[in-house]
């Protein structure tokens, strides 16, 4: 199985962003994390972040018929892009959505995911931690 891990915008800035919230451990650190697990469950990954919407869109696009699930963190394209929910759905990719923080204890505009409607799950709130339970999630089936 090969899962897609995207991060949206300023999830580069891990570590340096609001570390009472998102905590401070950096984005390479996220990346070990996902690497180690992903050998620790027989899966490949390829991990890909941008700051932009349509190079996310993109992203997306380009992994059909290349991956078998997404695991994604759209950030604050999470509430405001109906782009990339529309690429998940056109790919036809079983995607799992995280969030480091939970947001449906956070700002009221932050409750609302358009991502959650094309997506088989939702992990939120559990740190860094939320990617590998997501990847789980997917590797196992569970979606």
């Amino acid at each position: 199985m090969k899962i897609l891990i995207v991060n949206g915008p300023n999830l580069n800035l891990l570590g340096i962003r609001e570390p009472d919230i998102y905590g401070r451990e950096d984005y390479d650190t996220l990346v070990d994390m996902i690497e180690d697990h992903a050998k620790e469950i027989g899966v490949e990954v390829g991990i890909f972040q941008s700051n932009h919407e349509g190079d996310i869109v993109d992203c997306i696009q380009d992994a059909m018929g290349e991956f078998d699930a997404m695991v994604i963190n759209p950030a604050a394209y999470t509430h405001t892009s109906v782009a990339i929910p529309d690429a998940i759905k056109a790919v036809g990719i079983p995607a799992v959505e995280v969030h480091i923080s939970d947001v449906d204890a956070r700002e009221e505009f932050r409750k609302i995911s358009y991502v959650r409607q094309v997506c088989v799950a939702t992990v939120s709130g559990h740190g860094l931690k939320g990617y590998l339970e997501a990847m789980d999630i997917l590797a196992e089936g569970k979606a």
